[in-house]
């Protein structure tokens, strides 16, 4: 892409990411890419019959990659890695999904449900969950009922600048949008500010000329970020149809 995001200038399908093994015979999908030090590290979730994984590539060029194998298991979805080493150490949010989830206590300011976990590790390869919680579901709206990690982590002035989805629940898979938080930079289990309005909403409009295709509606999936200069480029997929690229002034976020 270039450097503002709107223009593709190449395409190399011939270095596509491919299921490659018996946990992946499903399909490769939803990726994310973070830099740390001179090295890209690229989360995926592989599907199969028997596992619902997140495996991890790594490269030194964001163009060829090498798959170092699963890191997370037990649909453990969503799996983000800072772009930066809080205390020496690998951090990543995860988002691990259950079939059952205990109720806080009554008044309680937040909503069970699938929350964003982190977690920490010296190699990138071994992960061990964060005692402490992530971001969980506030109890005061239905907007963020569901939620789960967008962009990798990125630090600012402020701390670490996360964006996530959150889900109303509504007809079929809900209604997705974008919210953000800043994480203190020594901790990023501690919440410093979070913006309960939706900073991207679905917009029906970018995907009018393809409604004939469409299969879902209501939804943009926020998956990378990139600096710009006095605003981020941020990049979402818009109804599983698109992709969309929105410019956010840093503003936003002071």
């Amino acid at each position: 892409m270039s450097s503002d995001g709107l223009e593709v200038v190449a395409v190399h399908y011939d270095r596509a990411i491919v299921p490659r093994t018996d946990y992946q015979c499903y399909g490769v999908e939803d990726a994310r890419i973070s830099r740390v030090g001179d090295r890209y590290l690229m989360t995926t979730c592989s599907v199969s019959p028997e596992r619902h994984s997140t495996t991890l590539y790594t490269s030194d060029d964001a163009l060829d990659w090498r798959l170092e194998g699963i890191v997370l298991d037990h649909q453990n979805k969503d799996m983000l890695i800072f772009e930066g080493q809080p205390g020496g150490k690998y951090w990543a949010q995860t988002r691990p999904l259950g079939d059952l989830y205990f109720a806080y206590p009554p008044g309680s300011d937040w909503r069970a449900g699938p929350s964003i976990n982190l977690a920490t590790s010296p190699d990138a390869l071994h992960w061990k969950p964060y005692d402490a919680p992530g971001i969980r579901p506030h109890a005061a709206t239905l907007a963020t009922a569901r939620m789960g990690g967008g962009t990798p982590p990125i630090l600012t002035d402020r701390g670490w600048l996360t964006l996530w989805h959150g889900v109303e629940p509504s007809g079929v898979v809900g209604i997705y949008r974008t919210y953000w938080s800043i994480l203190d930079r020594d901790d990023p289990s501690k919440t410093l500010a979070t913006e309960h309005t939706p900073l991207l909403e679905p917009a029906p409009e970018l995907t009018d000329p393809i409604r004939d295709l469409m299969y879902l509606d209501n939804v943009v999936f926020t998956t990378g970020i990139a600096n710009g200069g006095d605003h981020f480029v941020v990049a979402s997929g818009e109804a599983d149809l698109a992709c969309r690229i929105t410019h956010v002034p840093k503003a936003v976020f002071a």
